[in-house]
């Protein structure tokens, strides 16, 4: 078996964790998850200790259990602390702001681009200039951060852009004549 898949998940006090079949569910203060294992892992709970184990010794199988393994980790760390990501604006005129269930970018167009967020995803901005993205489901919010950063990724001769917060952007020298 993998090593990752080895390692047992421990559920936090105040997490409910729920298994119906090849379906994991988990309860918490952040909000509720699920997750359906592939057909060749199956989950185990004893003792407030969560673990999968693969059906057989096949490669596809020990693969799969690193991986489901993974992902009820990302599951338990979801809806007890939450994940998120921080965005940074850098450029002269570029503005973000939260409204409601949307978040309002200025960032040099013609028009203000307006992106809609899903449910359970939180979107903050405590500074004209910061995002921070937040919720309970790893790779939602991943995908949201990267939806942001992509209307207007940093550029290399400049900086401008919305980036990361710990991102580093390897910076172009321009052209000499």
């Amino acid at each position: 078996m993998s090593r990752i898949a080895k390692q047992p998940i421990e559920v936090p006090k105040g997490v409910d964790v729920t298994i119906s079949g090849q379906t994991v569910s988990a309860k918490g203060p952040k909000g509720n998850e699920s997750v359906t294992l592939h057909e060749h892992v199956t989950p185990a709970m004893d003792d407030g200790v969560l673990g999968v184990k693969a059906v057989d010794d096949s490669k596809r199988a020990i693969a799969m259990a690193g991986t489901m393994r993974s992902l009820l980790n990302n599951l338990v760390i979801g809806v007890s602390t939450g994940f998120e990501k921080k965005l940074e604006l850098r450029g002269v005129g570029y503005r973000a702001q939260a409204q409601g269930s949307s978040i309002n970018l200025t960032l040099g167009f013609s028009h203000p681009v307006v992106h809609k967020v899903p449910d359970g995803i939180k979107v903050e901005t405590p500074s004209q200039t910061e995002i921070i993205v937040s919720g309970s489901n790893k790779q939602v919010v991943g995908q949201v951060a990267a939806d942001i950063r992509g209307y207007r990724p940093p550029e290399p001769y400049k900086g401008k852009g919305v980036r990361y917060v710990d991102e580093y952007v390897l910076m172009k020298e321009a052209k000499k004549k």
